[in-house]
C-alpha cells in the first residue's frame, strides 16, 4: 500500500487536495498520513514509513525544503488544484474585530490592515479551531465553517477557491535531465492553438 504524507490536521486543505489527487490517479490502495510539520513528513519518508510527501507550492517551508533535502527528496510530479472555498469569518458578537487568525501563506488574499493583530497558524483548520475557541476575533479560513456553525460567525468577505500548484516528492527521481512536463495538458493545447493562429495570421 502506498502511503502519502502531508500536512494535517484532518480536513485541512492539504488533506482535502491530496485525497483529490489520489482519486484523480485512481489509487484505491493508498493511505494518507498527516503531520504537524513537513520536516516530520520527510523524515518519515526517509525512514520508509511513508512513500511520498505532497506539499502546496506556496507553503512558507518550500524553499527550505527543496534546499535542505536536495538529493534525498526528489520532486517527481506537480499538479494544479483549487482549494476549498475560503472566506473571512468574524465572531458574530465582535464589532469591530481586532485580531485575525490565518495561515501566513494566505495573507495576501486580503487586506489585513483592518486588524491590528495577526495570529499565525499552521493550517486553515487550526485557524478554524482558534476561531471556535475564541482565540481571535476573525479568521481567514474555510467558508464551510460558517455553514457548519450557523449564527456563530458572520461572513465578512468571500475569497472562494484559489488555484495552487502542488509538489509531489519521492525517494526515486523521475526527471532525467530534461524538461518533465505533460505534453497533452490543457496548457499545451493552448500553446498549440496560439502557435497555429500565429501561422494562420502570417499566411493571411
Amino acid at each position: 500500500m502506498l502511503i502519502f504524507g502531508t500536512l494535517g490536521p484532518a480536513g485541512s486543505n492539504h488533506d482535502w487536495v491530496v485525497k483529490r489527487y489520489l482519486e484523480f490517479h485512481h489509487l484505491d490502495h493508498t493511505r494518507i498520513e498527516l503531520f504537524t510539520d513537513f520536516d516530520d513528513a520527510f523524515e518519515a519518508m526517509f525512514s520508509g514509513r511513508i512513500h511520498h510527501v505532497i506539499q502546496v507550492a506556496v507553503h512558507p517551508s518550500v524553499t527550505t525544503t527543496v534546499a535542505k533535502y536536495r538529493g534525498r527528496a526528489h520532486l517527481i510530479d506537480t499538479f494544479i488544484s483549487p482549494s476549498q472555498p475560503m472566506a473571512v469569518l468574524t465572531r458574530s458578537e465582535v464589532d469591530p474585530p481586532s485580531t485575525l487568525g490565518l495561515q501566513m501563506a494566505t495573507r495576501d488574499y486580503i487586506d489585513t490592515s483592518r486588524w491590528p493583530t495577526l495570529v499565525s497558524e499552521v493550517s486553515t483548520v487550526t485557524v478554524a479551531q482558534g476561531l471556535l475557541a475564541g482565540t481571535y476575533d476573525s479568521s481567514l479560513t474555510l467558508l464551510a465553517m460558517a455553514e457548519q456553525h450557523p449564527g456563530r460567525f458572520r461572513v465578512d468577505e468571500i475569497i472562494g477557491t484559489v488555484d495552487d500548484a502542488w509538489l509531489v516528492y519521492g525517494l526515486e527521481p523521475t526527471c532525467q535531465g530534461q524538461v518533465q512536463a505533460w505534453p497533452d495538458s490543457p496548457a499545451a493545447a493552448l500553446f498549440r492553438r496560439a502557435n497555429l493562429q500565429h501561422d494562420l495570421d502570417k499566411g493571411a
